[in-house]
């Protein structure tokens, strides 16, 4: 492989520069991430041992950082995994877990009513649906809790009020509170804890709330019927995004069986709305929302919302945001209805026909003008989104499944096409890439061929080998040095022998000063891939010192591919395959969001 170091990582020593260069760069890279792990782990074992308490002498410094690094102690608790262990083959003690961590903070799930809450699942398209309902109802006058996963930068911009992530004053508020309170309870329950995602759950519980908040919106973490957020009994209303195969381990390994989870957020006498599915899993939604009691209805196409006087912006782009918009403004007249606003929602007469396996047809109407600039001011960083920074433009898609891989190729070949037609001088095109988890990487790097990249471009999520002040908000310490560097190496000999380079990656290192690399054709400068061992350090090659938001790389490359990256008029530059790389690039790309 060839691996390259910035000035945002490369060895300070020049003896040490030297003895690198003659090293193995698989070696380099696992020193290099040890490195990044250690100081991690480190700093989080600090907090770990930490014993607190709700007297504020016996407090340590409740800063923001501070509660996060607690926070993030939470990600390898020895006692939850061996629970996880157990749960296993009793999914609903997953459930019954997350009732009594609740009851240990001093709130019952009953409590959880006074939410008015919008239960949202699917697989992909939840967040962008929640996103969508958020900005009409708080059009409406009303005061919006938000809470989705997984974060981008921050930790807290998984808890929203009124759209805007908490403060981290607030954050850090509640965070102890919580805190103190289960870690206070935790001996008379075998020192147990709550994992991270379980903790942040009852978080947003807590700040919703204490915050008093007219209705909150909540997206499912995985699945639906075991997901520590179905312990709400009495949501207002539900909805299903689009479904596909993902989390297979954990869901079951077919869309019928991922179906039946994501089904088991419907209560009895609760609305619920799905967007258009395939048959088989439509089918079986069907099915559960009947043995639930639930009255599920089939969102209507979104043009069926305009008329000749009317057209329906979005906020979001990309086509497949369609289906999220009809599934937010079923579910914002459902949840106003029942609100007691009673605004004149004309129905439009129905020109669809659906199968007659299928559940109702859900009337389209007439939106009301704080519904029609809701979805037109809607912004969801990190889907669809696009960065212009002079002459290189961002294309930002946290696809990680194939159907939604599927719809980020269509958006980005349709956005960059657009943008080239206007283009002065010669466009380059590079991916950023790197997947985690379960997901077939190959696969997904397969649907990317026919962007014709001149580049490809692989690295781990971390941000940088440098901790700056709010790392700990983007550490995940449940992967492994040695998986995350061996994800790197697959994509890029998938990347490979998906372009048909001719021979194999090499094991040559290039260093600031070193060989130049040896390149073979792609579109029409072309590279070998290239692998990284952060993110700072690959958007420093693929900008070679354009981007006014990136610190400059100490010393220019050699070689006619930097060569072609600096003298282009315009670089595109596609960035996916996972929400956690999003974040990371954004981390640096808008210093807003840090």
């Amino acid at each position: 492989m060839s691996l390259l170091l910035t000035s945002a990582c490369q060895p300070s020593c020049p003896m040490m520069a030297r003895s690198f260069r003659v090293c193995d760069s698989s070696l380099l890279t696992c020193f290099l991430l040890r490195q990044i792990w250690a100081r991690a782990a480190r700093r989080s074992a600090e907090y770990a041992g930490r014993s607190y308490s709700t007297k504020p002498a016996r407090l340590p410094r409740m800063e923001y950082q501070d509660a996060v690094c607690t926070l993030n102690t939470l990600q390898t608790n020895a006692n939850y995994l061996e629970l996880v262990k157990r749960e296993r083959g009793q999914p609903q003690m997953q459930l019954e877990a997350m009732r009594l961590f609740l009851q240990r903070t001093g709130l019952r799930v009953e409590d959880l009513d006074q939410l008015n809450i919008i239960h949202v699942t699917g697989t992909k398209g939840k967040g962008s649906t929640c996103a969508f309902s958020e900005h009409i109802l708080r059009n409406c006058g009303l005061r919006t809790g938000f809470y989705s996963s997984p974060h981008l930068v921050q930790v807290r911009e998984r808890i929203r009020i009124n759209g805007q992530p908490i403060s981290k004053e607030l954050f850090t508020k509640y965070f102890w509170q919580v805190y103190n309170r289960l870690d206070e309870t935790k001996d008379a329950h075998y020192g147990s804890m709550p994992a991270y995602f379980r903790f942040l759950t009852i978080l947003a519980f807590h700040v919703f709330l204490q915050e008093k908040v007219d209705l909150a919106l909540i997206e499912v973490g995985i699945g639906g019927a075991y997901d520590c957020t179905n312990i709400i009994k009495k949501p207002w209303v539900c909805g299903v995004s689009s479904l596909g195969v993902d989390h297979t381990s954990i869901l079951g390994d077919t869309i019928e069986k991922i179906a039946w989870q994501k089904g088991g957020i419907f209560k009895p006498g609760v609305p619920a709305f799905t967007v258009k599915q395939p048959e088989n899993p439509m089918k079986v939604l069907a099915e559960r929302a009947q043995e639930i009691g639930c009255h599920l209805q089939v969102c209507p196409d979104l043009e069926q919302y305009e008329s000749d006087k009317q057209h329906l912006q979005l906020g979001l782009a990309g086509g497949h945001q369609r289906s999220n918009a009809t599934l937010a403004l079923q579910l914002c007249r459902s949840w106003l209805q029942r609100w007691g606003r009673h605004e004149a929602f004309l129905s439009l007469p129905k020109t669809e026909l659906l199968s007659s396996h299928w559940p109702a047809l859900a009337p389209a109407f007439q939106p009301s003008p704080a519904m029609v600039t809701g979805l037109r001011d809607t912004k969801w960083h990190g889907r669809s989104q696009t960065i212009r920074n002079g002459p290189i433009s961002y294309f930002v898609d946290g696809a990680h499944t194939t159907r939604s891989m599927l719809a980020c190729v269509r958006w980005f070949r349709e956005a960059a096409a657009e943008q080239e037609r206007t283009a002065e001088g010669p466009v380059v095109r590079v991916l950023l890439f790197n997947a985690t988890g379960e997901r077939d990487s190959a696969a997904l790097l397969k649907l990317l061929v026919p962007c014709q990249f001149d580049f490809a471009v692989f690295c781990p999520n971390i941000p940088e080998t440098v901790s700056s002040s709010n790392a700990a908000d983007q550490q995940n310490f449940n992967v492994t040095v040695e998986n995350i560097l061996t994800r790197c190496l697959d994509n890029q000999k998938s990347w490979w022998r998906l372009t048909e380079q001719g021979a194999g990656p090499g094991e040559e290192l290039l260093l600031p000063g070193g060989l130049p690399l040896v390149e073979v054709g792609m579109r029409r400068w072309g590279a070998k891939p290239l692998v990284f061992p952060c993110i700072l350090s690959a958007l420093q090659w693929i900008t070679q010192g354009r981007d006014p938001q990136l610190p400059c790389d100490s010393k220019p490359r050699a070689g006619s591919a930097a060569r072609a990256l600096r003298e282009a008029g315009a670089v595109q530059v596609l960035v996916t395959g996972s929400l956690h790389l999003v974040g990371g690039v954004l981390k640096h790309l808008d210093p807003s969001l840090s």
